[in-house]
Formats: structure tokens, sequence, C-alpha cells
């Protein structure tokens, strides 16, 4: 094949090399528009893994990289006069400069033509991409050419809020990589600090746009910044001074990151390549580890013999899978360094372990694997602190509110059975929450218990009411005499999403003609066109719901429960007040926040009186809407848990979505914690949190950095009722206790988990 390559960075030059290494045959030209020996970065970071892979697709470049590397074992996290420092995380860095030396000399060996000051018009790209074969675009975060077909590749550029800048420095920080965090008369500003060859290591400067605008950055020429940023960090650089290698860049050096993603990577004989078709943030330090591996797999493809338009289309299948899974991390690590602000009052050990953590690309039994003796100092920081003994996990841990407490931080979710017949739950429903009470988890929810038969979502979901009472204190005895696991009466009304069919005869479709019932919301807008068109409600109808959740609230102390939860999520009756998506009255229920929370802040309030002042109650809220600023976002959605702490909730039960099938979530691991995580931050309120959790790992990073306080699974309960029992196994925790009749199963259990694990 006839390549051109556009950039010589990492990814154009390794790109090339890969493709000599398949076939020698190749002619390739790499173009690039400076010098041999530019270079506007410092340091670049690769870990362990990403050099064994450099190692089985070319063992000779990878050597002559490692043999310019500088390595370290350690992070070091300094905040003001604390630090501590974890161990085990395998990074190594090298200069930039000196890599591009490498790779240039490498591909030099393998027959590469290199094209240096090299400027390439849009009339130059489309003259290339009519004499090559192949065009590969690897010409950066701000590739022309990306630009150039911009309708073919469909970009999206997200310019994130942190302002920083590339500097360097002749302190080595050669014992770790390290983070510095400084508080100053105008606020946080941090420093992310790495060697990278035998005298000299990047300092990455970073603060929010707050502070850049209060130190006046934006406003200096770089020689004055670089000098304010050794002023800010002086104690720390041992009196070196800090460099700049941006002489190129007029004004200030600053920038904020961009982040990119594109629809499509290639069209017809041209391909995007590294920052060109997506952006992982400097903070997880994969740009370069990410080009150069897309570099191997694009080889890899165009060398297996397939159709040039077969081959491209299979390196995008893959590949941006691959990359997604990188700049999904970096996306969380950037947005955690956007909002470091709401952790730099938590105590180190924890401030720390979520710094570590932040990405979600490290887990809480990875950082066992790298600093065993670390973590086991965390978790015992945990426990103690939570009042709890030796070195479980965060899992393990009790915790309390009001006179509740619970053995560990395990809860069993709230999830519909469609199981009740007229109201009233069934032997189907005793069997379901006392296994799961059987099963470990220190709480179990009920699903929501209907307040009236009107506010039912389906025929097969049950009330809670006088009438129920006796079955349901049937279930609470025994959970109470057989389990040390608490239970809680989720207590809601279905409002315009009342009156449709059981889940597996059709979720939210409506009653066949004729079995409908009336329903009640915020306004007069049916669930999807063809459901019932509920009324919306007037005063008498609120008194009467309100009178009805509170007699629900009654039933629930006379049934035995430990503590009561408000739905006011999903769509359901209080939260379609909530939302300005399913709120458009005008009177004094409607338009603001403030009208729109006066109904289920009146409800609240009337559970709350009636509810015995010893239990806990706790209000399920969506924090996201997922319809932009049509519905409630993140930040409205702590306005309203404030609301509701004010009123006397003891924890807001974090969730989201589900207000309107308009709807666009975002979903992936864990996906509803950093909505929890906002609101526990700012306003120091406990949070329980549910979304696409389901392994221990998951529960015990959640609650080891502090991003929630109770964690709520559903689907793993519903396949495995023991699942709690069975995380203590697989995570050798032999303190938790199983029902007596059961003793034999634990004591095989562990012995076959400790036999695999010698084993393995």
């Amino acid at each position: 094949m006839k390549i051109a390559v556009l950039g010589g960075g990492p990814a154009g030059l390794y790109f090339a090399i890969s493709m000599k290494l398949r076939d020698a045959a190749h002619d390739i030209t790499v173009y690039e528009r400076n010098r041999a020996d530019d270079t506007f970065g410092w340091g670049v970071v690769l870990s362990d893994e990403t050099m064994s892979n450099f190692d089985q697709n070319d063992p000779v470049s990878e050597k002559m990289i490692r043999d310019h590397f500088a390595y370290w074992d350690d992070v070091k996290v300094v905040r003001g006069d604390e630090e501590m420092t974890s161990g085990g995380h395998g990074f190594c860095g090298i200069g930039r400069k000196q890599m591009l030396l490498l790779l240039q000399e490498r591909c030099r060996q393998l027959g590469v033509a290199l094209a240096f000051e090299t400027e390439i018009t849009p009339e130059r790209i489309e003259a290339l991409k009519a004499e090559h074969d192949l065009l590969v675009a690897a010409d950066g975060l701000n590739s022309r050419t990306r630009m150039q077909f911009e309708d073919k590749f469909q970009p999206e550029i997200d310019m994130r809020r942190n302002h920083f800048v590339w500097l360097g420095t002749k302190q080595k920080f050669d014992d770790a990589f390290t983070f510095i965090f400084e508080k100053t008369e105008h606020g946080w500003i941090w420093a992310h600090a790495y060697q990278f060859d035998a005298d000299t290591a990047t300092f990455i400067v970073e603060c929010g746009p707050e502070v850049y605008q209060a130190f006046g950055f934006d406003t200096l020429d770089q020689d004055a910044s670089r000098k304010l940023c050794e002023e800010i960090f002086a104690r720390h650089l041992g009196g070196h001074a800090l460099m700049t290698n941006s002489a190129h860049i007029r004004g200030s050096a600053w920038i904020r990151f961009p982040r990119v993603t594109c629809e499509n990577w290639f069209f017809d004989n041209v391909v995007l390549l590294g920052d060109a078709s997506a952006t992982a943030h400097f903070s997880i330090g994969s740009g370069s580890k990410l080009g150069m591996e897309s570099a191997i797999a694009l080889a890899e493809e165009l060398n297996s013999g397939k159709p040039l338009n077969q081959a491209l289309q299979d390196y995008q299948d893959e590949r941006k899978l691959q990359v997604l899974r990188v700049t999904s991390a970096a996306r969380n690590s950037t947005q955690w360094f956007e909002e470091v602000e709401r952790y730099l009052d938590l105590d180190m050990m924890q401030f720390n372990y979520a710094l570590l953590t932040r990405s979600q690309r490290i887990s809480h039994e990875n950082l066992r694997l790298r600093d065993p003796d670390w973590l086991g100092a965390a978790e015992e920081w945990f426990q103690t602190r939570a009042g709890g003994k030796g070195r479980r996990s965060p899992m393990f841990a009790p915790f309390a509110l009001r006179g509740m407490e619970l053995q560990n931080r395990v809860v069993v979710s709230p999830m519909a059975q469609y199981k009740a017949k007229d109201g009233q739950p069934t032997d189907w429903h005793f069997v379901h929450y006392a296994e799961r009470a059987k099963g470990g988890a220190g709480l179990v929810f009920t699903e929501m218990l209907c307040v009236s038969m009107e506010g039912r979502i389906t025929p097969g979901c049950p009330c809670l009411n006088s009438e129920t009472v006796p079955s349901w204190s049937r279930l609470t005895q025994f959970v109470h005499d057989e389990t040390p696991a608490k239970i809680c009466a989720q207590i809601g009304h279905a409002g315009r999403k009342g009156s449709t069919r059981l889940a597996w005869d059709g979720i939210d479709q409506p009653l066949p003609e004729g079995q409908n019932w009336p329903l009640l919301s915020a306004s007069a807008i049916p669930l999807m066109v063809g459901n019932v068109v509920p009324k919306a409600m007037d005063r008498a109808d609120m008194d009467a719901v309100r009178d009805q959740f509170v007699a629900s609230v009654i039933a629930a102390e006379a049934a035995g429960f430990d503590m009561i939860e408000m739905h006011a999520a999903h769509g359901y009756l209080l939260a379609s007040f909530l939302s300005p998506v399913t709120n458009q009255r005008e009177d004094d229920y409607g338009g603001s926040l403030e009208n729109r929370l006066r109904f289920p802040l009146e409800v609240f309030q009337a559970m709350r009186a009636a509810w015995p002042e010893d239990r806990p109650m706790t209000v399920r809220i969506s924090a996201h809407d997922w319809m932009g600023e049509a519905g409630v976002t993140p930040d409205e959605a702590v306005k309203i848990s404030a609301a509701f702490q004010a009123a006397g909730a003891d924890a807001i039960n974090v969730s989201s979505g589900q207000t309107d099938k308009a709807e666009q979530p975002v979903y992936g691991r864990m996906f509803q914690v950093p909505f929890a995580d906002q609101v526990k931050q700012e306003l120091n309120i406990p949070t329980l949190v549910a979304g696409n959790i389901y392994e221990p790992d998951h529960v015990n990073s959640i609650l080891m950095a502090g991003r929630a306080d109770l964690v709520l699974l559903a689907r793993p309960h519903l396949a495995d009722p023991y699942w709690t029992l069975h995380a203590a196994v697989e995570l050798g925790d032999t303190d938790q206790p199983w029902p007596a009749p059961y003793e034999g199963g634990r004591r095989q259990a562990l012995t076959l988990a400790e036999r695999a694990r010698a084993m393995s």
C-alpha cells in the first residue's frame, strides 16, 4: 500500500513502524509540520501493561524506549502539610522529545520516509487522499483533517471546565508520581508531577476557572505565569525553577482540555488515529498509549487481507469500544478534578483513596494487589470510624440512622414483583423478602407499597394500609426473629404511571379496555399516547392523597417496619410535581422549584410527624431526568435534597430517570453514583445509591471513597438472594454470620473458596 501519514507524533510514527513490520513493501511517508527535534510537551507516562503490548508488537523499539525510562512504583498525595504514599502502581515516564527521536530512528531503520517542516493545506490533504491508497490522519487533537471532513467524521468537542499549563522542572520528583494540592488565598490549585528522565520532571498545574481568574492567569504572559506558579509551589520545588517550552504559543500557555469524540473514524480511504479520533485527559496519562495501541490495531486490520473498507470498518468497530473504555475512565477522572474541592475536606485516608479510584479503572481489590498493607490500613480506618472491628471490607461496616443499626452497608433494592392480589401481598412476597433477609444484607427494601388502590402501578402491586397490616406484620416478624436484617417500607403513589399492565404483559402499557382506573398527577399529561390521561390534582385531591400517605405510615408502624421511604422519583405522583417535564401547572404548585417542592414537602412533613421519632425516614429522588435543561438536573437535585434534609429526611436515596419516555440516559457501571456523591458532599447528608452495581468491588469502592453510605443492589439479588453471604466468601471474610441452620454450607463454601485461591 502507498500510505500518507499526517502527523509525526507517537501514534503516527508507531503506525508506520507497525505497518512496515508486517509488510516491508508498504510505501509510507510521515508528514510533520514541525522540525524533527521540536516538542511542546514534557513527559509521556506508560504503564507496565502498555509496554508489554509494545514488546509483543516490536521488541526493538520497546527496548529503545525502555532504556530511556524513569520508573516509579509509588503515588504520593500531598495536601497542605499532610502527605500519604501508596505503592504497587508500576508506571514509567520518558521525555516526549526523546520518545519521538527514538521512534523516528526506528522508522528510518525500517524504511519509512519522514518529511518534516511540511505544512499541509486543505488542498494538499485532498491531493494526498487522491494520490495514496490510504491517508492516516494522526494530526492531533486539533486535527485539520477532522475539521476539513467534519461532515464525514461528525466530531463532538467538549471543552472541559478546568484550566491547566504544562511545565517542567529540575526538581525530579523521583520517588513517586506526586499530586500536590495547595490552598491559597484564592482557593485550591494543584499539580501533577512526575519524573521522565535523569534530571527532569513534568509539572502540570491545574485549577478551576474561579481560581484561574482570581490569580489573573488569563492576563499574564507565559513568564509571569510561570513565576507565579513557582511562588505557589515553592516549598515543593526545592529551589528549582519551573520551565516552559511553549514559546511558540502567543499569550498564556494555559489551556482547557478538549474532550474529542467522533461518530465515525473513517470514510473512503481516510482514517483518524490517536487524538484526532478521541482524546483521554492527561490525568490518567493514556493519550500516547491509546494512540500507539490503536496504531497496532489498525496495522493488524490493514494487513489481514480484507478489502480496505472492511478492514477500516472492523478496526473502528473493535478499537472504538476499547478506546471508549479508556476515555470513559478519563472522563470520570476529569470530572473528579473539576469537582475536587468537594473532597478536599475529607480525611486524608479517604481523600487518597478517592483520588486513586477516581477513574473507576482501579478497583478496591486491585488496590489490594498493588499495596495490601496500605489498603488494609484504609479498611481498618473505615471500620474504626464506623464502629466496626478489624480490617473487614467497607461493605461489612455497620451503619446507623436514628435508632436503626445495620450490621452492614449492603441493601436489597426495591424491586416490583407484580404478584399482589387486590392490593394484598401474597406468599410470594413473604418468601421473596424473607429469603433476601436471610441472605446477609443489612437492609431490605420492599417494592413501592401503594397508598391506595388507585395509586397502584399495576393490578399486581401491593398496598400498605390497615387491611394489609397482618400480612406485612408476618414478614417483619420473621425478619426480626430469624435474621439480623432490618426492613424498610417504600411508600408511594403511581400517579400518571398507574393503571398499566404487569411487566411481562407489556411494561407501561395501559390495561385492556374497561379495566383502567382514574389517575392523578401534577398536570394532565399521559405517560404515553393511549395511556389514561391523569387529572391535574386540585387542593381536595392533595388533601386526600396526603392523608393516604399518612395512613400508610401509621400502617407501617403497626406492621413493624424499621424504616420508611417516601418515593418521589421515577415520574410517580410526588415526582411529577418535582420535575418541570411533568409539572406544567401555573398555580402555587408549579413553575419555580420552590413551588414544585411545595406538595411533596407537605406530604413528607405529614409522614414524618406520624412516624416514630427514633425510626429513620428517607426520600428517593430522580437526580437527573436525562432531558437536558428541560428536566431536573443534578445541581437542582442538590436543592431538592436540601429541602427534604431541612424537613427532617435522614438520608437521600439518589436515583435518576424514568420521568418521561423522551429521556436520553447515559448508562454505565455505577452510573448514578456521581449524583449520590454530589448530594452527599455538598449537603453533608447520608446517601443511598443503586444503578448497575453488581460486584463487591463496586460496593467497596463506593463506600471507601465516601461517595455514598449505603449501596442498593437489585438484579444481583434477583439472581442470588444470598449475594451478601457469597460476597463475603469471595472476599475471604470469615466474620460474616450465616443463619445457624446453614452453618455447614458456610464452612464448605469457605473451604472451597480457600482451596480455589490456593490453586490459582
